[in-house]
């Protein structure tokens, strides 16, 4: 067990060190160069087809299994927003001081066009399962597109199967029993801690009960299909982001005499000299480092972009057009990072925790509770309670979206009725997290969690030739009014139905 642990820690902190965090970075970077920066230049298109069209377009199809870009959009941000974009944000800032948020909103900005990208490049190389129902994702563009160039077709299956690999071991830990786990231990402390309900095998009844709850609740979602998931989410999703903005709005004004503080601690410290509390005495250079890495990886591990995750919901909706439902993911990224995120960071440079003169973390400061303190200073038990809420939703969620994840990789792997008997074991192991104490298995599931980013990133920069293409055609037909003909799909007939139908206007 000992040599497990150390084996795991070294891995651990590879895959979620600064070398990761630079490739993930560097991979935003070229990925914008070499789109032209998409995410500003064609910042009023993607608005305009995405949030600015909610409720106007993306209409049901005759198609199996397939839902409109709104309730897919849902769905992938009901399990993109996690715990991250609260306790996430908050533990940057006491590590990396204000300035981490600064560079939390660089890493989403280029995150945007990872996410873009996974998402174009999904949706081009996807294809029908044997229930004729759409399958994309990074295993499929890595096999397809990867594969396709010279010397690489062993390569290309090698990697697929590697990412299909490391995101089922990572469904189980950190996108299920740690999650699980959090909401029982949270929930209880916060709204149970008076009952005496007894225990069974030495622990509570009411861990026993919380974990039956969620594992039903979860059960009667994931067992009724992407279409439960997606009615699901296209209610929750709204609601929580609503919830949770306004919550944090309320807060602010009621702090609203620190925010030109706020903003300028932020800039100042993102390259200032005491950037990172408990790092005075070292070097500016290490200090502002730390405060980077910081922002990045709280940015990146909101979003998840570089996982590879989200495309494999995206790739279920009914469009047609890959850049289409690219946008779609800068506006995922969008909402979650700068807006989301940056509430949380405000409330949390707003509430007297953080010095805004120094960058430093006051004494007593616990980053695991910042935010719940915060709203409990402006709302007493009702704020802290509503943190818990919000918490409880978004790991909940969150645990959603990962049974899907992990359903569509074990489907590559071992066919449809294999992603069934997932779903099973899936639901049963909620239970468990209820119950079971923090051990090495989480740990050892947040590194193959890490362990995604490598084979997706390296398909996404081997395929960046295929990308431009793409968005090139798109921009040529779409913004530019050029008569081409459209890239649709890599599979010949894919190709001539999607055709026909955006010739139709069916897209």
């Amino acid at each position: 067990m000992e040599l497990l642990v150390k084996i795991n820690s070294v891995l651990n902190g590879f895959v979620w060190g600064s070398p990761m965090l630079i490739f993930l970075i560097l991979t935003g970077l070229v990925l914008s160069v070499f789109t032209g920066f998409f995410q500003f230049s064609h910042i009023g298109h993607w608005l305009k087809e995405t949030l600015g069209s909610i409720g106007g377009k993306g209409h049901f199809k005759n198609d199996v299994g397939s839902v409109s870009q709104y309730r897919v959009f849902c769905a992938s941000l009901c399990a993109t927003i996690g715990t991250g974009n609260i306790v996430g944000v908050s533990t940057a800032i006491c590590l990396g001081g204000p300035g981490a948020v600064f560079w939390m909103w660089v890493a989403g900005f280029l995150g945007m066009m990872i996410k873009y990208s996974e998402n174009v490049l999904g949706m081009y190389y996807r294809r029908r399962n044997s229930e004729g129902a759409w399958s994309g994702g990074p295993m499929y563009y890595l096999e397809e597109g990867l594969g396709s160039l010279k010397h690489c077709k062993k390569l290309g299956k090698f990697l697929g199967v590697c990412f299909c690999i490391f995101t089922i071991f990572a469904s189980f830990g950190i996108g299920n029993m740690a999650q699980i786990n959090r909401i029982t231990i949270n929930f209880s402390e916060t709204f149970l801690y008076n009952w005496d309900s007894g225990s069974l095998f030495g622990i509570s009844n009411i861990y026993w009960a919380i974990g039956l709850f969620l594992m039903f609740a979860a059960g009667y979602i994931i067992i009724g299909g992407f279409r439960r998931l997606g009615a699901f989410s296209e209610i929750m999703t709204p609601f929580m982001v609503i919830a949770y903005f306004l919550g944090c709005l309320l807060v602010i004004i009621f702090n609203i005499e620190e925010i030109p503080k706020v903003f300028l601690s932020i800039f100042r410290f993102a390259f200032g000299p005491k950037a990172v509390a408990g790092g005075v005495s070292g070097s500016v250079i290490h200090m502002i480092l730390n405060t980077m890495r910081n922002g990045f990886k709280s940015g990146i591990f909101s979003n998840e972009s570089g996982f590879g995750s989200s495309v494999l919901i995206h790739c279920n909706t009914c469009a047609r057009e890959p850049v289409n439902q690219g946008m779609w993911g800068i506006a995922e990224v969008f909402l979650d990072t700068i807006v989301i995120c940056t509430m949380t960071a405000l409330v949390v440079l707003s509430c007297g925790a953080i010095d805004l003169n120094t960058g430093l973390v006051k004494v007593g400061v616990n980053d695991a509770t910042l935010v719940t303190k915060a709203f409990g200073d402006s709302f007493g038990k009702a704020g802290e309670g509503f943190v818990v809420i919000m918490i409880t939703l978004f790991a909940f969620t969150s645990v959603l979206g990962w049974s899907y994840y992990g359903s569509k990789v074990t489907e590559y792997l071992f066919g449809v009725t294999f992603s069934k008997l997932y779903r099973i074991l899936f639901i049963i192991l909620i239970i468990l997290g209820a119950v079971m104490d923090h051990n090495i298995s989480w740990d050892i599931s947040d590194t193959f969690n890490g362990l995604m980013i490598i084979p997706n990133l390296i398909g996404l920069i081997l395929q960046l030739p295929m990308l431009v293409k793409l968005t090139g055609n798109y921009i040529d037909r779409k913004i530019k009014k050029k008569d081409i003909e459209p890239m649709l799909s890599f599979d010949q007939d894919i190709q001539r139905d999607s055709k026909r139908e955006v010739e139709e206007g069916m897209d």
